[in-house]
């Protein structure tokens, strides 16, 4: 288990300690002749190195999930707020396959609204909540051949850090995807003072700097647009194509959802009703012994 987030850093950023986009985003501020449009682009491009120097840990969360997967069991994927977008992202999307369970709250995750009934403010509070993880997951019978990947940016949010510890209780390996420079600089809201890198097994980095945004504009005080979602997407559909590789080797990759112009309407239409049929088999399996891995424990016995 990693319990420093400088062992992740250490680990994306190399031997020599590659410069992170925070500090690329100020040098190009500085030069009028970067463009808004270049300096969010080169913040991607450090992105894309940034998940590379990440891959023999990406081969390894895919060797755990890819073993889950084929043992019929699967990889339980949370996140709150915008994390949302990359569960979604890794199942179900052409290109994807059964083996996942997306798990999203709309309570926490609505953000269309932004103000009003379901807004912002309600879904910031709800998601640190203690005991509300513990509340999700009593729908599912969890299983020690179950993976989790859970993904927050800043690491700290109270209903991932909890779901974490549930799922390790339940003797479930634990991945978390974190933006790692982000997370070092964000206080703790645990009651213990933890962060998801702290309760995972493997931690995987998006590369994001600290407040996610990265581009400077002369005059305006704080950055625009954020980068951890792009670096997040690398991670997640890398991770994907592994797990793929290791299935299809075995020959039990399940069908991929695939489209129209690819393989032909009448195919693609076969392998989405094959691929949610196989879904639904393996969600049955969650429901059907629902509260049974819980044994009748409740949240005030997370360790306090």
């Amino acid at each position: 288990m990693m319990n420093s987030i400088d062992q992740v850093v250490l680990r994306s950023r190399g031997a020599h300690g590659d410069e992170r986009p925070a500090q690329t985003e100020r040098k190009m501020s500085n030069s009028p002749e970067i463009s808004a449009t270049e300096q969010y682009l080169a913040s991607c491009e450090w992105l894309l190195a940034s998940v590379r120097r990440q891959k023999a840990a990406i081969e390894q969360a895919a060797d755990w999930f890819a073993e889950s997967i084929h043992q019929g069991r699967v990889v339980h994927l949370f996140g709150a707020g915008h994390s949302r977008i990359l569960v979604e992202e890794m199942w179900p999307r052409y290109g994807s396959f059964p083996g996942f369970h997306p798990i999203v709250e709309l309570s926490l995750t609505f953000h269309n609204q932004v103000v009003g009934a379901n807004g912002q403010r309600q879904a910031m509070f709800l998601e640190n909540c203690p005991g509300l993880a513990e509340r999700i997951l009593r729908n599912f019978a969890l299983d020690a051949r179950d993976c989790a990947l859970l993904i927050s940016s800043s690491g700290v949010s109270v209903v991932t850090v909890e779901m974490a510890e549930l799922f390790r209780r339940a003797g479930i390996r634990v991945v978390a995807l974190v933006s790692v420079a982000h997370s070092r600089t964000m206080a703790s809201r645990h009651p213990r003072g933890l962060k998801l890198p702290d309760v995972a097994d493997l931690v995987l980095d998006t590369g994001a700097p600290p407040g996610d945004a990265v581009v400077r504009l002369a005059g305006v005080e704080t950055p625009i647009a954020p980068v951890s979602t792009v670096g997040g997407a690398l991670v997640v559909n890398a991770i994907k194509a592994e797990v793929a590789s290791r299935l299809a080797s075995r020959g039990a990759l399940p069908p991929v959802l695939a489209a129209a112009n690819v393989v032909g309407p009448d195919r693609s239409r076969r392998l989405f009703e094959e691929a949610y049929d196989e879904h639904g088999r393996r969600l049955g399996a969650l429901l059907a012994g629902a509260g049974a891995s819980h044994s009748g424990r409740a949240q005030s016995e997370l360790p306090s």
